[in-house]
């Protein structure tokens, strides 16, 4: 019997190799089983605080905890083999200190054995980014739309429709390549900005809600898979996973009701030996 091959995980290092090559495919999951269906096609399968929304019915990303993260964080790892597993910080676990970072990224990695994180990259970034990677954390950053400040913001819309925000865009790319950051999520702005970024930085940039001239492309497999009524605009559903379950939920329910299931296939007999 032959030896089954071996494929190692992609790594931090080869996803930054990739800039203007073959473009980048990057998933979220936040489960084993997903995961394990994912792996084969992502290069990067990134556990996104996402999970707070798109899973526990939360309305913003603000409230997931870095222990939620640790514990979806170890199903994707569970479930996927070959791609590179990115876990988020959540808000409040990073921001006050390079030290507090260091503390919540090296718990991440230790107990889930991811092999980066990520973090929204506003101007106070550079110094905790460059302060991880010096300490053996690879790290992914995030400008344009971020989620986590949303309550600064003003709610999840479009960034960059203001000239100084547009440059602020651009700025914070630029300062989170040259703290070191493997990669940067570019999310929520023009095709303008989102080029002008990739073009400004040296490592990839990885697109949600920006342009197809990005490095790599990222969406929240929930939100591709329609499960759900409203999506962002920027997304495009692949699949009507809602209208899937709804459907076998309804004929389940049906024959549940004319006691059609369990059928004979379904159930077992006592037999006597």
């Amino acid at each position: 019997m032959s030896a089954q091959t071996h494929i190692p995980r992609m790594t931090a290092p080869k996803i930054t190799a990739r800039k203007g090559g073959e473009p980048i495919v990057c998933l979220t999951a936040y489960d084993a089983p997903t995961a394990a269906i994912l792996d084969e096609h992502c290069d990067l399968i990134l556990v996104g605080d996402s999970v707070g929304m798109v899973v526990h019915g939360l309305t913003t990303t603000v409230g997931v905890t870095l222990d939620m993260m640790i514990m979806h964080g170890q199903a994707v790892m569970r479930g996927s083999n070959t791609a590179l597993v990115v876990v988020d910080l959540p808000f409040g676990s990073y921001e006050d200190s390079v030290e507090t970072a260091f503390k919540s990224a090296s718990r991440v990695m230790m107990e889930t054995g991811c092999q980066a994180v990520k973090i929204e990259s506003g101007s106070y970034a550079a110094e905790t980014i460059s302060y991880l990677v010096e300490r053996g954390i690879p790290v992914m950053s995030h400008v344009g739309l971020r989620p986590q400040s949303m309550n600064v913001l003003g709610g999840f819309r479009a960034r960059g429709r203001k000239q100084e925000v547009a440059d602020e865009i651009v700025e914070n790319a630029i300062a989170a390549a040259e703290a070191g950051s493997f990669a940067v999520v570019v999310e929520g702005t023009s095709v303008e900005i989102a080029e002008k970024a990739t073009k400004a930085v040296d490592i990839p940039t990885i697109g949600i809600g920006a342009s197809a001239g990005c490095d790599g492309q990222i969406l929240v497999t929930p939100d591709m898979l329609g499960q759900f009524d409203r999506v962002p605009k920027f997304v495009k559903k692949f699949a009507d996973m809602k209208g899937l379950i709804e459907g076998a939920a309804k004929d389940y329910a049906a024959q549940v009701k004319d006691r059609s299931f369990p059928g004979e296939a379904n159930t077992y007999k006592f037999t006597k030996k």
